[in-house]
């Protein structure tokens, strides 16, 4: 079993039998609390501040940060693989560069897409691979917008959809809406919590959205 945890904006926790994950740590840096988590490795999409903040803040003792790394690496026992693309439409021109990480935690596989800025090509998505949890950004202006994070998740197929990097309260960001990407979808979960068990054995058999309450 792992647990997963929104910590708000692209900040999840992810924690598994061993190890805790925790992904682009926004430090409070958007107007939501500093995580109150910590991890054993650290997964960073890129260096914007609301990704790679107070970093320190949410590691444990010893644990190891993974820096917009594209290729593979095995940290704690976990692989891990980084994919790089870009934070828009334009190769990079705008905002730079992204990394997209996938691992696997307890027989699931996991994808963090951080800031995609632009919908993968067939290649990339190859390289994702089957994915049993997406975490998605779908808020637009810095990222893909609902419309593109559909198409996204249509092409990765995930057993479970989680969006994440839109308006919620007291962000400070102007993001979409989350109903902007739930809206006319079937097999949309509400679950009214911010934290959620998902094991091996309760993935669905067709794609989800799980959306998570802060």
């Amino acid at each position: 079993m792992v647990k997963v945890k929104w910590w708000g904006h692209a900040t999840f926790e992810i924690k598994g039998s061993k190890l805790t994950v925790i992904t682009d740590p926004h430090g409070g840096s958007v107007g939501l609390p500093n995580p109150k988590c910590s991890g054993d490795i650290i997964l960073v999409s890129h260096n914007h501040f609301d990704h790679y903040s107070k970093v320190e803040d949410v590691c444990k003792g010893g644990a190891e940060k993974v820096l917009w790394m594209a290729g593979t690496k095995t940290v704690k026992g976990i692989p891990i693989k980084g994919i790089q693309v870009f934070h828009d439409e334009s190769k990079g021109s705008q905002r730079g560069k992204n990394v997209i990480y996938t691992f696997e935690m307890d027989g699931i596989k996991f994808c963090h897409l951080g800031d995609l800025g632009h919908v993968p090509s067939e290649s990339q998505i190859r390289e994702i691979g089957e994915i049993d949890v997406l975490f998605i950004p779908i808020g637009g202006v810095f990222t893909i917008d609902a419309t593109g994070a559909t198409e996204v998740a249509d092409l990765i197929k995930p057993k479970i959809v989680i969006p994440m990097h839109y308006k919620t309260p007291g962000l400070s960001l102007g993001l979409g809406d989350i109903k902007e990407f739930t809206k006319g979808k079937p097999r949309v979960k509400e679950i009214q919590s911010s934290e959620v068990e998902i094991t091996k054995g309760n993935l669905p058999k067709e794609t989800e959205i799980w959306v998570l309450k802060l």
